[in-house]
């Protein structure tokens, strides 16, 4: 086993999420606004709190907004709060000194909240450069003609060669960034870390970006056709059966019901997480339950069945996913599911890190009809509606 990482060896990530976000012309700051399905500055918390290198996340947010800010993380665990100051770079500072505080890092990661989208694969490239460089930023080239005006009128072209769009996060020696904005003079223009990095002394290396983020500022940039065009909708389907005896415990929606019988299988046999499992590996076509979890494996004897569901729901968010909602059916006579159909939902709301109406359970019978008429079993059906980026 490797031994413990001391707080200097660490890598933490630190979002932005000051601003009031003016020109974006909204009822609230634009980190608040909702961007496919949740929050803005919650994707890229759960991105980053998910990425198995990051192990600190920091969010600096306005002052009198902190619990605004923690309704829109939601289920997001494990950061740390501060609050910013009237600047991007004050901002910046307040939350490096939180990290001082702490006991520092040996990198920091800074993200604008306005940027939602970041893949592993741009967090991957900054920290395997800083191996061996103080500072890397995402970089892309500038496709479009450039120009340059004057008096709002074209002066002249600008080779467009030598111009590249900078974006977050972008990756540092935290003890240099630190000292950097320990010595930052306030007279510069500093829009991003990466200039104040570089006016310090230090050089600033680059990787490549990622279209996919995209810097959220204008009304139209939170239309629903910006959103659509760059995710994907994906549909899983699950079903499942088990058998009905006596002398086993009966798990459904990770709870266990009261019942004179339990579900028979190698796991707690929860019929119902089983089929949900199943729905959200298809929709990432990553097989079925029995791929991941065989029943030939003895350490997956009377498992309980939310770790399946869990797992599931782990590689869709490593593919950059979201899941928007999931709908299931338990099929049987007995027993009845009305009563415990809200404290289900409840459970597997918090196992999935959604919200509540975002998951669907109902029950029905056949009427008498059938192994579940005739009380030898329950099934149950499982629907998952899910996003992904665009490749």
């Amino acid at each position: 086993m490797a031994p413990p990482r001391h707080v200097s060896e660490q890598n933490h990530a630190l979002i932005v999420a000051a601003g009031v976000g003016a020109r974006a012309g909204l009822d609230i700051p634009k980190q608040f606004q909702p961007v496919d399905g949740k929050p803005m500055v919650r994707h890229s918390a759960e991105r980053l709190a998910a990425h198995p290198d990051i192990d600190q996340l920091w969010v600096v947010v306005a002052a009198g907004q902190e619990e605004q800010m923690k309704l829109a993380l939601g289920p997001v665990a494990g950061y740390k709060l501060v609050v910013g100051g009237a600047t991007r770079q004050q901002s910046v500072y307040q939350g490096l000194t939180a990290i001082r505080e702490s006991g520092g890092a040996k990198h920091v990661l800074v993200h604008d909240a306005a940027r939602p989208f970041v893949s592993h694969q741009v967090i991957d490239r900054l920290l395997d450069r800083l191996n061996s460089q103080s500072a890397a930023i995402p970089v892309l080239p500038s496709v479009d003609t450039m120009i340059q005006l004057k008096n709002d009128q074209l002066e002249r072209a600008v080779d467009r060669n030598s111009l590249w769009r900078v974006q977050t996060p972008q990756a540092f020696d935290f003890a240099k960034l630190l000292a950097a904005h320990d010595d930052f003079a306030g007279g510069m223009d500093a829009s991003d870390d990466a200039q104040i990095f570089k006016a310090a002394g230090h050089a600033v290396a680059v990787v490549d970006g990622d279209e996919a983020l995209k810097k959220y500022t204008l009304p139209a940039d939170f239309g629903e056709e910006i959103t659509k065009n760059m995710r994907q909708i994906r549909t899983g389907m699950g079903y499942d059966v088990h058998q009905l005896v006596a002398g086993e415990e009966l798990w459904l929606g990770g709870l266990k019901i009261d019942h004179d019988k339990g579900l028979s299988g190698h796991s707690d046999a929860d019929v119902l997480l089983h089929a949900l499992t199943d729905a959200l590996l298809g929709a990432i076509a990553e097989g079925d339950i029995g791929d991941h979890f065989p029943p030939t494996d003895a350490k997956w004897r009377g498992a309980a069945s939310s770790r399946f569901v869990e797992y599931a729901a782990s590689l869709i968010a490593e593919k950059g996913g979201v899941i928007h909602n999931v709908d299931m059916t338990l099929i049987c006579e007995a027993p009845k599911m009305k009563p415990h159909r809200e404290a289900i939902r409840r459970n597997i709301a918090k196992i999935l890190a959604v919200e509540m109406d975002q998951v669907s359970v109902k029950a029905t019978t056949t009427e008498r009809l059938g192994f579940t008429g005739r009380r030898e079993g329950i099934a149950a059906q499982a629907i998952a509606t899910i996003s992904l980026e665009k490749n």
